[in-house]
């Protein structure tokens, strides 16, 4: 059976993980969210540095946690595009240094690959086509999953993804970073309907905005600090949240009729917010869907999903030269260019 070794650096997650198959050996991370916590989000060069300070030890923990050698390892994957490029230089450098060291083919993975992937880590019989709702801090798309490394991108957000208007948000209401925790913690205390916010119009079906909600909720602040009207914040969090909720279900369920799919995978780090969880979960269960959410713990940036990935791509076949230049920018799409030419 197929035994990757991955390395994931793409923004404050210095990750390693062992897969075998679609079972995690093992998976370590070190988060960088304390550190960054005190700038109120991630500043790259920063990001960078923390990451040179703790992969070596993250890839010890790994194999010592695993039990395994690198005998026991068929091949290195690490995430190349797209992401943060000093954080994904510190991924790339260790994983091609490594590779040569021990003589492991390498293969570049794409990130939003490795979140699609993180769904075999729970339902390893999972077989396209499906919908993938790529939900997190600096993306949110819609994707057509025809076949394994097969995506069309139906739709994406023409301004601040799902994570970003959280954490704006969240800052808004001073609850801290990162802001999407914070805010799904305090909306189960509020009122979801307690105001009326815009969703955003776009003219595609399947595209979002979420700069206009955003900016009605500081608009609304404002107004109740200049009358001097009491604002509840769980309220307001309850009633954003429920806007960006049902914005992105009335989306999956177009799709999903659209494309006669009966599965819908949600993954990204905001697949772990409990409300979204609930809606989906819901529209499905009453038009005889499935609806896919990894484990919480694979939700946000870790390495099992890379490797997880890795194990599809290696055994399709699939390798990476060692001159692969990581890229800050990627559609999922051209993942393609991420491996050799005759491997296509």
């Amino acid at each position: 059976m197929t035994t990757i070794f991955a390395i994931e650096t793409s923004c404050d997650e210095s990750a390693a993980a062992i897969v075998r198959g679609r079972e995690v050996v093992a998976s370590i991370i070190a988060s960088q969210v304390d550190v960054h916590r005190r700038t109120g989000g991630v500043v790259p060069e920063v990001a960078s540095r923390e990451h040179l300070q703790a992969l070596g030890g993250v890839v010890e923990a790994c194999f010592a946690d695993s039990g395994l050698g690198w005998q026991d390892i068929d091949a290195i994957a690490f995430t190349a595009a797209p992401g943060l490029v000093g954080s994904l230089l510190m991924g790339s450098m260790a994983a091609k240094t490594l590779a040569l060291v021990h003589a492991r083919p390498l293969i570049g993975i794409h990130h939003h690959e490795g979140h699609i992937y993180s769904a075999y880590l729970s339902e390893a019989a999972l077989e396209p086509p499906f919908l993938c709702l790529l939900v997190s801090g600096g993306h949110t798309s819609l994707v057509d999953v025809a076949a394994h490394g097969k995506y069309r991108i139906l739709g994406q957000t023409r301004d601040d993804a799902v994570g970003e208007a959280y954490d704006k948000v969240a800052r808004l209401l001073q609850l801290g970073y990162p802001g999407g925790p914070a805010i799904d913690k305090l909306a189960l205390t509020g009122n979801p309907r307690a105001f009326n916010l815009p969703a955003g119009r776009v003219e595609s079906p399947y595209d979002t905005s979420f700069s206009g909600l955003k900016t009605a909720v500081l608009r609304l602040a404002e107004k109740h600090a200049l009358q001097n009207l009491p604002l509840d914040p769980a309220d307001l969090a309850a009633s954003f949240q429920r806007t960006i909720v049902e914005a992105l279900a009335v989306r999956v369920e177009r799709a999903l009729v659209d494309l006669g799919y009966r599965t819908v995978v949600v993954a990204g780090g905001v697949s772990a917010n409990r409300g979204l969880r609930e809606r989906l979960g819901a529209l499905a269960e009453q038009n005889g869907w499935r609806a896919i959410f990894p484990p919480m713990r694979y939700c946000t940036d870790n390495a099992a999903m890379i490797a997880c990935a890795g194990v599809a791509r290696f055994e399709g076949g699939y390798r990476s030269p060692l001159t692969l230049a990581v890229q800050s920018r990627l559609g999922l799409e051209q993942c393609g260019a991420l491996y050799a030419a005759d491997d296509l």
